[in-house]
């Protein structure tokens, strides 16, 4: 029979027997054995004979999950104000598959804002890792002191080779929601409509303009209100637009969540198809469409603006009639008045354009001024100076505005008990309207002796 290589190559009896055999054997060869030297090897038979501990691959701290609250002005929220909760897991294990398990958010209206997003990204220590990323968008649906129970995330990972589903858990968050004490509005009364945002916008478009329209004529009147930090779902619904003498006949409205890297933008379209009635001027009133701020914690308030319908142009028949040719002395009179109007106009430099504020950033400072909030007024200002940059550095450049409103910073960010400037003044000065500056350029009449020698 013939041997194989690897049958000539067979083990020592001491290798067959195992270390623990071996070991015995080893001590049991030499000589006559003593007691101690029995106990020496029964000890060392133990040890080996012991289960050492199984090393496990995923150690503390390589799978964690958390969950942060983005409280506004890091303030407690009201009922039915928007709070994102960002959702982030840091893993150093490949993940095979994964499940997200969502507490039941009892007392939450919540919406998801996106997809999950998973990245790699790098540790304090230098260390490569996988990270994940989810955003929800929760409305608590009244005040008190909640909990957001934690979020579970089910992983599926290679541990050893061998398949492994762990569960990482998130902390539980305090969620308090603050009650509404004003003595108007909030979110639990019906009108007005509870709109808490970051930021709100107004476009009034029309067409054709609504000055020229004629008795009888259709003009299409639609405003798009787009609100920062808020989900299609809690926009106001269409506001009411009624005045007599006119006919209106409302469309769809069409409402959007646009997702961008600071948050939700929610957008609303309203339509109307709007008919005069009578030939006469129609005045439509502005529309206050009032919200909440919810960076500086106060009440504010959006305008959709005034317009009137017809009177824009002359009447039609008219149009079509050839002008009456006027007198010479007429003629001569209206020229000479002409001729003096024009040096006026070089003299006084009323032929710049003039700027000022629209009716509704006027109110809005008057209203807060009258109410001697210093919050509420630095925010309208700052809207209006969104809203006319050019007036905006004329204030800058005017010494006596420089310091009522450095004055107005303090008492807003300085420190505590900074005295606010004279708000009511400082509406009134920043209401006037103002001449634009216009380049400087050559004199416009020359010497009347003619140019210098």
């Amino acid at each position: 029979m013939a041997t194989s290589p690897d049958a000539a190559r067979v083990p020592s009896p001491v290798r067959e027997r195992g270390p623990v055999a071996a070991c015995l054997t080893r001590w049991g060869s030499t000589g006559t054995r003593s007691p101690r030297r029995q106990s020496y090897v029964l000890l060392l038979a133990l040890a080996l004979l012991a289960p050492l501990p199984a090393r496990a691959e995923i150690e503390p701290g390589d799978l964690t999950l958390t969950v942060t609250a983005e409280f506004n002005g890091n303030s407690p929220p009201f009922a039915r104000e928007m709070v994102l909760l960002k959702i982030r897991g840091v893993y150093k294990q490949p993940i095979l598959l994964e499940e997200v398990v969502q507490p039941t958010l009892a007392n939450f209206s919540w919406t998801q804002l996106g997809r999950d997003h998973w990245s790699r990204t790098k540790l304090p220590d230098g260390q490569s890792a996988i990270a994940f990323d989810r955003t929800v968008a929760v409305f608590p649906h009244h005040a008190g002191d909640f909990i957001i129970e934690p979020f579970t995330h089910k992983l599926t990972v290679n541990d050893f080779g061998e398949r492994r589903v762990v569960e990482v858990r998130s902390k539980p968050i305090p969620f308090p929601v603050a009650r509404w004490t004003e003595a108007t509005g909030g979110p639990d009364v019906k009108e007005p409509w509870w709109l808490p945002a970051r930021d709100v916008a107004v476009t009034d478009s029309w067409s054709p303009d609504p000055e020229t329209v004629k008795l009888g004529e259709t003009t299409r009147r639609i405003v798009t209100l787009e609100v920062q930090g808020m989900v299609a779902e809690g926009l106001p619904p269409r506001p009411v637009m009624r005045t007599r003498g006119i006919l209106t006949f409302a469309g769809p409205v069409t409402r959007e969540t646009l997702l961008t890297p600071s948050g939700p933008v929610a957008r609303a379209t309203y339509q109307w198809d709007v008919k005069p009635g009578v030939p006469e001027v129609i005045p439509l009133d502005a529309i206050a469409i009032p919200w909440f701020d919810t960076n500086i914690r106060t009440m504010r308030e959006a305008e959709i603006p005034a317009r009137q319908i017809g009177g824009g142009l002359p009447d039609r028949e008219g149009d079509r009639s050839p002008p009456a040719l006027p007198s010479p002395l007429v003629a001569a009179a209206a020229a000479l008045a002409a001729f003096g109007l024009g040096l006026a106009l070089i003299g006084y430099g009323a032929g710049r354009p003039r700027l000022r504020l629209s009716a509704a950033s006027r109110r809005a400072l008057d209203r807060a001024a009258r109410a001697g909030d210093p919050a509420g007024f630095r925010a309208a200002l700052e809207a209006a100076r969104r809203e006319a940059p050019e007036l905006a550095r004329i204030w800058q450049a005017r010494p006596d505005l420089a310091g009522p409103l450095a004055a107005l910073d303090r008492a807003v960010f300085g420190t505590a008990g900074a005295p606010a400037p004279d708000l009511p003044a400082l509406a009134r000065a920043l209401a006037r309207p103002e001449f634009q500056a216009t380049a400087s350029g050559p004199e416009r009449l020359a010497p009347l002796d003619g140019p210098a020698a």
